[in-house]
């Protein structure tokens, strides 16, 4: 028997298909080991050794991996061909090894591009060892990763409280978009003008010319600097007649674009399809793991984790098959198209992105696909197959013209296609327009000819700052640079919006004031680790790693010992110093400018204070040199109008108890407050609807707001109030229990009784649906008096009681379920789950007369035993709270 290791469930089930008998084939569900989110997983003092963890998941896949392999003739490791599914065998070799299961057990590894059987079987005539080079690398990035997140993210959570982590690769993206930011907001529009005019030949035939000469000058962008300018220049041209001075036409060529890699891919999803980074490769990852097709699970493209951008001749020749029999033999080139990867380095360089059978039109998959996967198929499928056609032929005019009494020159020109070659099947989306593309068939005409003048148009223009980033045009940006890897870029954007250092608005990035803040700190204080250079200098060192040329643990002894430098100078500062050197920095967007020209940073609250600032439990904030005399706080932008709008400040009081109105910062972001008109009553608060800004909160929008929650009305059917309310997650009707959020936050205010029991009923039906189709009622259980079922779930029949779901045994026939032994699963899983005690209670409050002294005994024995219980859990809630934090700080692997 041979024992095939292979990553995912979906793949192994395919794979065991194709090799039959003689082969067990299992899956490792990813990576089956990594770094602890904990200080001391590398030790750079120990030659960087790294101590690997296995979780409870992965042990147990590691144990049946281990059985399995006991006895074996052959365990072949198949995991991805890439740096990471080499890692990922390594690792379970390792674990095998101190398993000693491995005994007399020959150990290949195979790859494949594609799971296909052909591609799945050839693989395995072909085995070979692992990489060493390859895990090398990998073993580099991830201790890099790993103490670059570890070091650095606690120096910013001890200088720049609120501050969430600090990666690698994560703040070089992270600076690119505030630097972006910055060029926006330091951009000032500059005004220029161009003048266009409407030109008529001999035959009245129109076509556009363009200014490009005046006195004997070529016009630069800038040269038309206003109206004046340009009306004067109008007036010339008018007066003027004009001929053709020169006419040229010259074919020329477009030749399509390489079959996609990982980065390529991304952008051009981004751009057509709408999806992000994460998505595409999400969506990629179930094409490559494949479909049903006739019965046997099929890949239907090949692995889409590469760098590389050639295919192999096989598909090549399948896809000049494909063109001739679809698109005919014009669009079929002489020879076949062969591109070549300018990746660094070629171990990492696999096939381009292609779908694994080029003859699989995505008309003949459609069906059997969802609607992301049949888009992104489309698109693969277009790409590679326009790779390999004919190029476009375009035929190119330029008319000269000047006018027979001034030194006035103007331009003609056109782009006319004359085949139209790959673009029948394929055109690829761009982030900004071509020039001088495309620009329309111009009339024939000769040297000399004589022109009419029709119109004459000056026209105002500004220029424009630089667009925000959108996720094709980052990734695109950070590959220039060499930053990363395009198989992570993906998790590392994810990352950035997952620490709320940047949004998304309109599909493009746009840095958090957190993230702001971050940036400025990293480019003060740790310089050369946030550099554009530096970083693309330290992927090459890893690519050399990689390729044999360069010791691993070299590379990091180099960068540990200038890094653990600058972390010791970085530890030395004080707050203050590290505020100071912020405060100037991010004065322009901190503090910007007044129009009247008073010091920005004059504390609005009282008269002699100044704002600066201030970092807190949970992050920074403007705050007054004066505290605690005033206490004047802002968040760090101000409002659109320059005022100090977004910070505490009175909004007036309430006319019906006089009670002063504010609005305030808190953790969760600005909030309204009613003071309290006693010292025991608690104030009145409440958040802001989410695209509610602080600035536009006034004392009537407050009033409106501290209305919340209110009662809508009552059940008709069960008695019970229905009520209004604005939560975690947005606006909401509650109803015994049942939340259903309403899209408008304005329903709140006046959504009325027909129109809150509509939208519950609304979510109650989607729940039964989620929830699956009723099998059998049982009856009512005897406590609650709540009905009992067997539902059809996602993973199998099983028995629903109030919110408890309780899994059937799969050898019973869930039609033959009676309630007791429903009953018993429920109180089973309540047992478990932790909710048996508030079933209890509810079985108290109905005993009849004995209620009230059970409710007595048990008010005041648990009062005395809750401060015990609330010291035990404390503790065994803390490692919970500061190991899901750690595990925030590392970047994942690039």
């Amino acid at each position: 028997m041979d024992v095939v290791i292979v990553e995912s469930p979906a793949k192994a089930k395919t794979i065991n298909k194709y090799l039959g008998k003689g082969y067990k084939v299992l899956a490792s569900y990813g990576h089956v080991r990594d770094l602890p989110s904990k200080d001391g997983s590398v030790l750079p003092d120990e030659d960087f050794t790294m101590a690997w963890d296995v979780d409870a998941k992965s042990q147990k896949r590691l144990n049946e991996i281990a059985a399995a392999v006991k006895g074996a003739d052959r365990l072949i490791l198949a995991t991805d061909p890439d740096r990471e599914g080499e890692a990922i065998s390594w690792h379970v070799l390792e674990v095998l090894n101190k398993k000693k299961v491995l005994k007399d057990v020959e150990i290949q590894r195979v790859v494949f591009n594609a799971i296909t059987k052909q591609s799945v079987t050839e693989a395995m005539t072909h085995p070979r060892g692992l990489d060493k080079e390859l895990i090398d690398a990998y073993l580099a990035r991830r201790a890099l990763d790993y103490l670059v997140g570890f070091t650095l993210s606690p120096v910013l959570w001890r200088k720049l409280p609120g501050s969430r982590s600090a990666g690698r690769v994560q703040s070089v993206a992270l600076r690119l978009i505030c630097d972006r930011e910055l060029e926006i907001e330091a951009f000032r529009a500059r005004e220029y003008w161009t003048v266009e005019t409407d030109m008529k030949t001999g035959s009245n035939a129109a076509f556009v010319a363009r200014l490009v000469n005046l006195d004997g000058k070529k016009l630069d962008k800038f040269d038309i600097p206003d109206e004046k300018s340009a009306r004067e220049i109008e007036a010339r041209i008018k007066a003027s007649r004009f001929s053709v001075k020169s006419v040229e036409s010259k074919p020329a060529r477009r030749h399509p674009n390489p079959p996609f890699t990982t980065s390529t891919l991304q952008q051009e999803a981004s751009r057509k399809l709408g999806f992000s980074a994460s998505r595409t490769m999400q969506v990629a990852q179930r094409l490559y793991e494949g479909v049903e097709i006739d019965g046997e699970t099929t890949g239907l493209i090949t692995y889409m984790r590469t760098d590389g951008v050639q295919i192999a001749p096989e598909a090549i020749a399948q896809a000049r098959t494909v063109i001739n029999n679809e698109f005919g033999e014009a669009y079929l080139p002489d020879a076949p198209r062969v591109y070549t990867t300018k990746a660094k380095n070629a171990q990492e360089a696999h096939e381009a992105i292609r779908p694994t059978d080029l003859a699989r039109l995505p008309k003949h998959v459609a069906a059997r696909l969802e609607d992301d996967q049949r888009r992104l198929y489309e698109l693969v499928w277009n790409r590679t197959v326009a790779s390999q056609m004919e190029s476009v032929q375009l035929e190119r005019t330029t008319i000269e013209i000047e006018a027979d009494d001034a030194p006035i020159g103007l331009r003609a020109t056109g782009s006319v296609i004359v085949f139209d070659g790959f673009l029948r099947l394929y055109q690829e989306g761009r982030d900004e327009p071509e020039e001088g593309e495309d620009g329309g068939r111009l009339p024939k005409v000769a040297r000399g000819d004589k022109l009419g003048l029709d119109k004459v148009r000056p026209e105002q223009h500004f220029t424009e700052p630089p667009p925000r980033f959108t996720e094709a045009t980052l990734v695109k940006r950070m590959e220039e640079l060499g930053i990363g890897r395009p198989s992570t870029y993906a998790s590392t954007l994810q990352t950035l919006r997952d620490r709320e250092y940047v949004h998304m608005d309109k599909n493009r990035f746009v840095p958090h004031d957190k993230g702001r803040l971050v940036t400025a700190f990293l480019e003060n204080f740790f310089t050369r680790y946030v550099e554009y250079d530096f970083t693309a200098a330290l992927e090459e060192k890893l690519d050399k790693v990689s390729a044999g040329e360069l010791d691993w643990k070299d590379l990091l002894r180099e960068f540990w010992k200038e890094f653990t430098v600058d972390v010791a100078q970085a530890l030395e500062l004080r707050i203050t110093e590290v505020l100071d050197r912020l405060n100037e920095v991010l004065a322009p967007h901190v503090f910007p400018e007044k129009e009247d020209g008073s010091d920005p940073r004059k504390c609005p609250a009282c008269a002699d204070g100044r704002i600066s600032l201030k970092v807190g439990r949970f992050g920074a904030f403007v705050g007054c040199s004066n505290y605690p005399e005033c206490r004047f706080t802002r968040q760090l932008t101000v409002g659109a109008d320059g005022e100090e709008q977004s910070g505490d400040r009175v909004l007036g009081t309430d006319p019906e108890t006089n009670a002063e109105i504010s609005l305030k910062t808190g953790r969760f972001g600005p909030y309204v407050e009613r003071a309290p008109l006693s010292p025991d009553e608690k104030p009145k608060r409440s958040g802001l609807p989410a695209k509610m800004s602080a600035a536009d909160v006034d004392l009537e929008k407050a009033l409106r707001l501290l209305t919340l929650p209110r009662e809508v009305g009552i059940h008709p059917e069960t008695g019970k109030k229905i009520t209004a309310g604005l939560g975690r997650f947005g606006p909401f009707v509650l109803h015994d229990g049942t939340y259903a959020n309403l899209k408008d936050p304005e329903e709140l205010f006046d959504i009325g009784l027909n129109r809150a029991i509509a939208v519950l009923a609304e979510k109650i039906i989607r729940a039964e649906e989620r929830a699956g189709k009723v099998l059998k009622e049982l009856g009512e259980h005897p406590e609650t008096g709540k009905p009992v079922q067997v539902r059809e779930g996602k993973y199998g029949p099983y028995v629903k009681h109030a919110s408890t779901n309780a899994t059937l045994p799969k050898s019973g026939d869930p039609m033959a379920v009676t309630l007791e032994e429903a009953l018993a699963l429920v109180a089973e899983r309540e047992t478990k789950s932790g909710k048996k005690k508030p079933a209890k209670k509810a079985a108290a409050k109905k005993s009849g007369g004995e209620s009230k002294p059970a409710k007595k005994a048990a008010a005041k024995k648990p009062a005395t035993k809750k401060k015990p219980a609330a010291k035990k859990k404390t503790p065994a809630k803390k490692p919970a709270s500061k190991s899901k934090s750690a595990a925030k700080i590392a970047e994942p692997a690039d």
